[in-house]
């Protein structure tokens, strides 16, 4: 079974009994209503409750002692699931019998179409036990399949009872309350669903649906490895809603592929954005081992390649280390922009991009709504003001070339392999022809916003920080490029205020914000015309 001690077993083999029980009754209930077998249903409504919260209990209390690391975790976190939806079928078995014991005309119902479904409901509770002691992931999926045979039921009765909206003879409220029973069938289904998708996360030591297991068998298949042989490790879930696994062989424990799934629009972009970097720079980006779509989700088997991130350098490793990753980024991102200069002008579009996602912004910090400041018995402008006011100015000064940047360039999505001395991208679904500022001001403001705020590790942020902008400045002389402290001070401003929506310490936020306010007044204060003269004060942004 399941990892699970003892008291969790049998609690949860109670409470499926329990739940059966329940839906005996309302199953003569339908074939004969009457109130004392109403009754027996709403007397018992606390026991179910009390084997639930026993179980979750005893799942809180394993949790307690187990490492993070722990493979019962997650185990433990789907019972608690499969527990809690168990209840939830016992709440929706006693609704539906409170909608039906209101029917003035209980020929209304179509009674007789009701033991068929709850006989569905029975057969996935019946399940669960066996599920869970051979821990096989078919059976889940058995009990899942039973919410299509619940739904065709469920729309079935809806047609009949819309249908008989148009009988003036029928009551209204008897047809509403029909409709209701039938809805209280359909979520049970739901449940049966739930249910099921905790088993296989269960089994697969990580949270997935439908739509992702079968993708993930398929895919899994395409490694021509035997699925028993492998197993599956969450890597980290995106902000844009992926979900990304390492996929490893069981006896090396060696990462065979990388899994990333998430909504079809999004693995497409990704799958192009890899597709062109191989095209343009061959080597940086991982090779797509296999792709499969399904409904509105997608998802990638991906090469696993090896190195470390610049985030994990950066808080992890040592000074050595960590010059050695910046000397060849730098080095790789020169190379790429020479190879891909189009002569093309590019506009960065900071301001508007900060516009947009103010209110994102806002919503994590309220105290950033649109005040007026004052200051020694004078207001200052608004942020909302200088940002409009800057974004004016920043359209009339474009980059003078295009080059094709990665586009989501945060320190998670740079790989450095110590072995080979070079570089790799991920998460490539933003990139595109663009002003290379763009990835310039989001690396170095995702350097700064790691929240590790010990002294050390501020030090070491603002050495790579400055030593990257002195990098890439001499790059964008060279290239005759004068405009670029100007643009990059706007590219600052923009991602300082916007990465304060993933930071909740207040004190850390608000030092990003006040320096986005800081850069913009700082542009602002350039005289139109004078752009290609203005300097960054660059340890005044970056030295805490």
């Amino acid at each position: 079974m399941i990892n699970a001690p003892r008291t969790i077993r049998e609690n949860l083999r109670f409470l499926c009994a329990e739940i059966d029980g329940q839906l005996i009754q309302l199953e003569a209930f339908f074939k004969e209503p009457a109130a004392a077998t109403a009754r027996r249903i709403t007397d018992r409504a606390g026991y179910a409750h009390n084997l639930k919260s026993r179980i979750l209990a005893a799942c809180v209390q394993e949790m307690a002692g187990a490492k993070k690391t722990d493979r019962k975790r997650p185990a433990l976190r789907s019972l608690e699931f499969v527990a809690t939806d168990l209840q939830r079928i016992a709440n929706l078995v006693r609704q539906s019998l409170r909608h039906a014991e209101s029917l003035e005309t209980f020929a209304t119902l179509e009674p007789h179409r009701y033991p068929a479904m709850v006989s569905r409901v029975r057969e996935g509770v019946a399940r669960i036990e066996d599920a869970c002691i051979s821990r096989d992931s078919e059976k889940a999926i058995e009990i899942g399949q039973l919410q299509n045979r619940i739904e065709a039921d469920y729309r079935k009765l809806f047609k009949v009872y819309t249908r008989g909206m148009r009988d003036p003879d029928r009551s209204p409220a008897d047809i509403a309350n029909s409709l209701l029973v039938a809805s209280e069938f359909q979520r049970m289904g739901e449940s049966l669903r739930s249910i099921s998708e905790a088993l296989i996360s269960a089994n697969l030591g990580q949270a997935v649906n439908f739509e992702r297991y079968f993708t993930l068998q398929n895919l899994m298949s395409d490694l021509g490895t035997a699925r028993e042989d492998l197993t599956i490790e969450m890597l980290a879930e995106t902000r844009s809603g992926s979900s990304i696994s390492a996929i490893k062989d069981k006896k090396t424990e060696t990462v065979a592929a990388v899994f990333k799934d998430g909504d079809k629009s999004k693995v497409k972009e990704e799958r192009q954005g890899v597709k062109s970097w191989h095209s343009i720079y061959p080597g940086l980006a991982p090779k797509i081992l296999s792709y499969r779509k399904r409904n509105q989700s997608a998802a990638l088997l991906i090469e696993h390649l090896p190195g470390l991130t610049f985030e994990h350098i950066m808080l992890n490793e040592g000074d050595a280390l960590r010059d050695r990753a910046l000397t060849s980024l730098s080095r790789t991102l020169k190379d790429i922009w020479k190879q891909t200069r189009t002569a093309e002008p590019a506009e960065l579009g900071s301001m508007q991009q900060l516009g947009k996602r103010l209110e994102e912004v806002r919503r994590v910090h309220p105290h950033f709504r649109n005040t007026g400041i004052r200051f020694a018995g004078e207001t200052l402008p608004s942020i909302d003001s200088l940002i409009d006011e800057a974004a004016a100015r920043e359209a009339q000064v474009t980059a003078p070339f295009s080059v094709y940047i990665h586009g989501d360039f945060n320190v998670d999505n740079i790989l450095y392999d110590p072995g080979e001395n070079r570089i790799h991208f991920i998460d490539l679904h933003r990139s595109r022809y663009m002003d290379y500022v763009q990835d310039v001001s989001v690396f170095m403001v995702s350097n700064y916003r790691l929240q590790a705020l010990d002294r050390e590790t501020r030090r070491r942020i603002s050495e790579v920080t400055l030593a990257f902008y002195k990098s890439v400045r001499g790059f964008a002389r060279k290239q005759g490029d004068d405009t670029f402290e100007f643009r990059l001070a706007l590219g600052l401003a923009r991602s300082f205020a916007t990465s304060t929506r993933f930071i909740l310490d207040k004190s850390h936020a608000r030092r990003m914000w006040l320096r986005a306010r800081y850069l913009i007044e700082q542009a602002l204060a350039c005289p139109p015309g004078a752009e290609a003269r203005f300097r960054l004060q660059m340890k005044e942004i970056f030295v805490d």
